[in-house]
């Protein structure tokens, strides 16, 4: 735990200014901070004999009637509290077993995936089964992407390739500062969201600039997983015809151009109640905006044919027509 980490940095700075002293080293702090990592936390299970490893149970039921009996005999055992993984109270998962029958990336995407590193991660069966459901779901993704040629002119992408793009890149760029922040959590939940965007787009009908920008979205997917994953990436990788090892490769930068949202939001109100959203473009003139406003069906329905009395135009907030 934390103690013990900070016994070790003690110890560390220690000998790196005994070191100075002496003259065998010409650095005075040695390191920039102190970064302690939550604690891998089981439930605890007891029987006549004592404690019983979680290897040897099976949970049965749900809610109230969730017991633990012992998978040997069915006998019924007690199940403790939810404590820190520990010899003494047997409460261990062998990571052998854990990456012989799931591997090791899943077992990585779990532990880092379910909660900040901070803090103590709870290991369930359902969450480790959870994650490597999701590591089979990006091999299949990946499998489906792989044909899509790169040819077409990126540069050029609109409508569904262009979302994608900005998806793609806002995805690579924002897992890059969280990794730098040690909050590897929301880095997953990035590579989630961008799997939610990248999976219907390989459903749509194909067409040249669609399948570049799939396939731009699918290296740049290996590239986010890469760290957490980096088996899977290097196979993802290979079937995509990457040269190379991915682990080799710099990381990607971001197309800052990508980054920006050029749409904008507004809620359309008539006489002071909202009615409608409009999606513009940022850069929208007053006018535009109002032309665009008047033009939608909400909006149309309730002018029934009659001029507006005013239209008032808060730039970037809302759009208030007034009948």
């Amino acid at each position: 735990g934390i103690e013990h980490a900070i016994l070790h940095l003690l110890y560390s700075r220690f000998f790196a200014r005994a070191m100075r002293v002496t003259g065998h080293l010409g650095v005075d702090e040695p390191f920039k901070g102190l970064f302690t990592q939550g604690m891998v936390v089981h439930e605890t299970y007891k029987g006549p004999d004592g404690w019983v490893e979680p290897a040897k149970v099976r949970i049965e039921g749900e809610g109230e009637n969730r017991r633990a009996v012992l998978a040997d005999t069915g006998a019924p055992i007690a199940i403790g509290a939810i404590e820190k993984m520990s010899k003494s109270k047997k409460n261990v998962v062998d990571p052998d077993d854990i990456i012989a029958r799931y591997g090791a990336d899943t077992a990585r995407w779990f532990m880092i995936s379910d909660s900040p590193p901070d803090r103590d991660v709870q290991w369930t069966e359902a969450g480790v089964e959870g994650a490597h459901r999701f590591i089979q779901r990006l091999w299949r993704i990946i499998g489906e992407a792989a044909d899509r040629p790169a040819g077409a002119d990126l540069a050029a992408a609109e409508g569904l390739a262009l979302d994608l793009r900005r998806a793609a890149h806002r995805c690579l760029d924002r897992v890059a500062d969280d990794i730098a922040k040690l909050a590897f959590n929301r880095a997953v939940a990035r590579i989630y969201e961008f799997a939610n965007v990248l999976q219907p787009a390989l459903a749509a009908p194909r067409e040249a600039g669609l399948d570049a920008a799939i396939r731009e979205a699918a290296e740049i997917l290996c590239e986010v997983i890469a760290p957490m994953t980096p088996h899977l990436a290097e196979e993802c990788w290979t079937v995509l015809g990457g040269e190379g090892l991915m682990a080799m490769r710099g990381w990607r930068m971001a197309e800052a151009g990508l980054l920006v949202d050029n749409e904008i939001v507004l809620p359309v109100q008539i006489n002071g109640k909202k009615r409608a959203e409009l999606s513009i473009a940022k850069t929208a003139g007053k006018e535009e905006v109002e032309k665009a406003a008047l033009a939608l069906e909400a909006v149309q329905r309730a002018l029934d044919g009659k001029a507006p009395r005013r239209v008032i135009v808060v730039p970037e907030k809302i759009v208030n027509v007034v009948i």
